[in-house]
């Protein structure tokens, strides 16, 4: 499964899955921009990392929640390098509480975040990637888009959305070369599950066939699967990547 020679942009890339991605295209040969929000140290230890081995990388500061920002982004890219081939929305905060005691900020923050972001940066690099008659989206789920977790129905709102947008997208665009595919991971071991982890990791082991949480570079090999010149036949799907957690249920 080759990127060689590809353009990428990854967003919420400075940690975790998105760092996992960033690394994996990069080391494939793509030339890989990925966005950040506020951790300008952790964007510019990536970028120098992957830079000293030889790869071109770009750290970009970006609010994900806004279209116009969305729109800079990627035009950027896109003058910097001439096209923009790979698309990974990886951007996602999680805002838990009980429906009883959610107040709107944090319904809209997880929706903005999570969702609409998913809108501006598939929206922006759609007429490029026409005009290629080249490009792979994918966009980032969770395995909460279909198992109820008390406490996140902002979360599992938000993913739910991905994924019925990118088979919507997917249909828009597979006549003009254009792929559009979704990533659901399970427990992955990130700074933004550290805290449920901690909590209850043993027990969540329990309920996963493979006996272990995820790792981020099990989503990124996920995610090179969906960007690889090979995939040009899969469009539409969304894959789990959760050890068997979601066979049996929670």
């Amino acid at each position: 499964m080759t990127v060689a020679g590809r353009t990428a942009l990854v967003t919420g890339g400075s940690r975790g899955i998105g760092r996992a991605i960033v690394e994996s295209l990069a080391r494939g040969g793509a030339r890989v921009a990925f966005v950040y929000n506020s951790n300008s140290a952790a964007a510019e230890a990536v970028a120098a990392a992957l830079q000293a081995e030889g790869h071109e990388v770009w750290a970009i500061q970006a609010d994900v929640r806004s279209k116009p920002a969305a729109d800079k982004v990627v035009a950027d890219v896109v003058e910097k390098w001439g096209r923009l081939d790979i698309l990974v929305n990886n951007a996602g905060i999680i805002r838990d509480g009980l429906l009883a005691m959610m107040d709107a900020q944090q319904w809209q923050d997880v929706i903005d975040t999570n969702l609409t972001s998913v809108f501006n940066f598939c929206q922006a690099v759609t007429r490029q990637m026409m005009s290629q008659r080249y490009g792979r989206i994918i966009n980032m789920s969770s395995v909460a888009a279909d198992v109820s977790n008390p406490g996140q129905a902002n979360y599992a709102a938000s993913k739910g959305g991905v994924e019925g947008f990118t088979r919507c997208i997917a249909t828009e665009l597979a006549r003009r070369g254009v792929t559009a595919n979704a990533v659901a991971p399970g427990f992955i071991e990130t700074d933004m599950t550290v805290a449920v982890v901690n909590a209850a990791g043993d027990e969540i082991k329990k309920k996963i066939p493979v006996r272990r949480l995820g790792r981020p570079e099990d989503i990124a090999g996920a995610v090179m699967f969906f960007a690889a010149d090979e995939s040009s036949y899969v469009t539409g799907q969304v894959l789990k990547v959760d050890g068997g957690l979601t066979l049996g249920g929670l």
